[in-house]
Order: structure tokens, then C-alpha cells, then sequence
């Protein structure tokens, strides 16, 4: 993908943690920001005059979130353009808006506190994970300051189609910035690893193949990124945890679930809950074939 970031803004307190992310991802890719606000469309069914009447309602809405996120970005460096959609859906919008531009990015708030003027109601972030061709950035709370230049990407990395689309995408945004590339592997820690007992030494030998197994993964992984330096490390712990406590990245990269369609995000076990939790911005990406 190499059209614009997106950035979601639906009126909600999180808007602006989205438009800094979105701003942020911009500038260090070298393109240009399209903030999006997505109201109600007329229904399939409904009548007619109630109907236009709310569509209208929530078209004016749109127009003073945008005219909002305009007052606040005067003197941004990057080429910024503001549109209102009318969909079904703020997922649905953004959705289709990224695949009409072939969008980079599209950036939304983590939806953890209640609206002011909410467009519309519900997780879009988990909503556009689960049908999205391009990586869904999500801005934890409190990002409302500018932030710094990139210094380190992570990577959730496993050997798996999804976890090397998120390692391609990270490459690109390191190449970009200048940034250096952390790959993690978390490795459950004692009996987390095993569904039942099977004796401790059992249990050693098999964390110990675990860990063989990740570390030339992760090492060959390491090195076959070009142009970029990548170091890799092995975590213990719980996944989910382990990866949203992560501190000194600047943002995390993971893939979708191991399964569903090409070229779709899925919304997997851990990207779902990590979308909640990190403490960093968090991007997942769609399997790349």
C-alpha cells in the first residue's frame, strides 16, 4: 500500500490519540494524512422524511468533529485532507475508504471511554480487524502530545505467514525512519506451557525444544531483514501480558490470527486483547498472501 494514513476521528475523547498516531505514521513514511469522519447513511428501510432528518443530524456532526481536528492541526508539516462518509458502519467507511485510496494505514482511538459526540457506538478498531486490507494502528489512550521520532519498532514475532507480514510491514516503517527493528517471542513460563502435567522432566525437555526452535527462528528472521538493524529476544510469561506491558518499543507490531481469508486482517486471540491493553501504539497487520 502506498496511499495516504487514515485516521478515524468520530468525536469521542480518543480522536485525538488517533490523530497524533496518525500524524506521527505520516510523517515518517512521507505521506500525506486523510481524517475521516463517518456518519449514519439513509437506511434501507425507513421513513423517508425521519430518515433524512437523522442522516442530516449526523452529516452536521461529522462536519464540526472534521472542523475540530482542523483547528488542532494547524502547522502540521504533512499534505492533510478531511472527508465525511456516509456508511453503515465507522468500520465499513474506513474500510472501503482505504481500499478506494489503497491507504498505508488506518489509525483509530483505543474506544475505551464513553463519547461526547459519538458517531457511532462500539469497537471500531475490533470491527476493521476483522475485514481490513491494510494494518489497523491503534492509539493507546493518552497521546495527545506530539510524539518523538522513532527510535526502536517491536515485533510479535512468530514463524508464521502472519507474523512475517508483520515483520515486512515493521521493516518498511524502520526503513523509513531510521528506527532499529526488536522482534519478541514469548514463551510460556512452567506449567502455563502444558494443558496437563506430564512430569517436570518432560516438561523441561519440551520448553527447551520450544526455546531452540524460537531462537533460530528469531535469529534467522533477524537476519534476513535488509537494510535495517534487528535484534531479536525470548520473553517468558503469558502472550497478552507480556507483549501490552511492553515499555521501551515505541510501537508494537503484530499479525492477525493464524487462519482466515488473504489479504484480510483477522481478529485473533491476542491482537483483539492486545488492542485493549498496550501501552504502546499497536499495529496489526493482514496476512500478505
Amino acid at each position: 500500500m502506498t496511499g495516504p494514513v487514515i485516521v478515524g476521528v468520530d468525536g469521542g475523547p480518543t480522536g485525538p490519540d488517533a490523530v497524533v498516531l496518525g500524524c506521527w505514521l505520516a510523517t515518517a513514511l512521507g505521506t500525506s494524512l486523510t481524517v475521516t469522519a463517518v456518519h449514519a447513511a439513509p437506511a434501507a428501510l425507513g421513513s423517508g422524511r425521519v430518515d433524512a432528518e437523522w442522516v442530516a443530524d449526523r452529516h452536521r456532526a461529522a462536519t464540526r468533529v472534521l472542523d475540530e481536528t482542523r483547528a488542532s492541526l494547524v502547522g502540521v508539516a504533512c499534505a492533510i485532507d478531511y472527508r465525511t462518509i456516509a456508511s453503515s458502519s465507522a468500520a465499513h467507511g474506513l474500510s472501503d475508504l482505504a481500499e478506494q485510496l489503497s491507504a498505508a494505514y488506518i489509525v483509530v482511538g483505543s474506544g475505551r471511554n464513553a463519547p461526547r459526540e459519538r458517531l457511532f457506538a462500539g469497537s471500531t478498531a475490533e470491527r476493521l480487524m476483522a475485514g481490513s486490507i491494510c494494518p489497523i494502528a491503534v492509539a493507546p489512550t493518552g497521546l495527545k502530545a506530539p510524539l518523538g521520532a522513532l527510535d526502536r519498532i517491536g515485533v510479535a514475532y512468530v514463524d508464521t505467514p502472519d507474523g512475517r507480514a508483520a515483520l515486512t510491514a515493521a521493516a518498511e516503517l524502520a526503513r523509513h525512519s531510521g528506527a532499529h527493528l526488536r522482534l519478541t517471542t514469548v514463551v510460556a513460563a512452567g506449567d502455563a506451557a502444558l494443558p496437563f502435567l506430564l512430569g517436570d522432566d518432560t516438561e523441561r525437555a519440551f520448553l527447551d525444544t520450544a526455546r531452540e526452535t524460537y531462537e533460530r527462528s528469531l535469529s534467522r528472521a533477524a537476519a534476513d531483514v535488509p537494510d535495517v538493524t534487528a535484534e531479536w529476544e525470548i520473553r517468558p510469561g503469558d502472550p497478552v501480558d507480556t507483549l501490552a506491558d511492553l515499555d521501551d518499543v515505541d510501537v508494537l507490531f503484530c499479525g492477525s490470527r493464524g487462519y482466515g481469508p488473504a489479504r484480510r486482517v483477522v481478529l485473533g486471540g491476542v491482537s483483539a486483547r492486545l488492542s485493549r491493553r498496550a501501552r504502546r501504539p499497536l499495529i496489526v497487520v493482514p496476512r500478505s498472501g
